[in-house]
């Protein structure tokens, strides 16, 4: 039986555990797992992602691949007029997001990618996305979710440099979706992804 992150349903037995995050000046205690993404502690390419960024303060906002949900529940607990979204295709992981937003006293739609309504639209999406699925993988879950981008929305990715961030931008600008790099701290790049005009 397989063991990945991106599982439905994990096989390796769960084992809870507690992690401590500071983000934006706020310390966060959060409830992370085996057989979820980073169950270890925050991951440097999303630390990256969250010290390179300022929390929006106002619209809809989408985490893809929300793993235990560090991008979701600190957006949601620093811009309560944020309404946000976080999908995995791991059960474990949509539980851990919804145990931790319920922690910070924040709220978050946690759901697995199909339940999320067809109209909804975001002005925002952040993703720490899941480069090891493979490049295929990877190209068809973008072009199924940035369609989804409100005209004045954009989506920040974070990649390593080593796994291909550099052609992902390329990539992304190719397929008709304006991308630009924004920054690039410990390996990363932070890129930013304008709504196709």
């Amino acid at each position: 039986m397989s063991d990945h992150y991106f599982d439905g349903e994990p096989a390796i037995t769960d084992a809870p555990r507690e992690v401590t995050a500071t983000v934006w000046g706020r310390d966060h205690t959060f409830t992370t797992s085996t057989g979820v993404f980073s169950g270890d502690g925050l991951d440097h390419a999303t630390a990256v992602l969250l010290t390179e960024s300022v929390p929006p303060t106002q619209g809809r906002l989408l985490d893809l691949g929300c793993g235990w949900g560090p991008i979701a529940c600190s957006v949601a607990a620093s811009s309560p007029d944020v309404e946000v979204w976080a999908i995995d295709v791991n059960e474990r992981a949509v539980h851990l997001t919804e145990t931790n937003a319920h922690r910070l006293g924040a709220t978050v739609h946690a759901v697995r990618p199909d339940e999320v309504p067809e109209e909804l639209t975001f002005d925002a999406i952040w993703s720490n996305p899941p480069i090891r699925i493979g490049k295929q993988a990877l190209h068809e879950l973008l072009l199924h979710w940035l369609p989804r981008l409100t005209p004045t929305g954009s989506a920040r990715l974070v990649v390593g440099k080593n796994l291909g961030a550099d052609s992902l931008q390329r990539w992304l600008t190719d397929q008709g979706w304006p991308t630009t790099r924004i920054a690039s701290a410990r390996g990363f790049r932070v890129l930013q992804v304008s709504a196709r005009r």
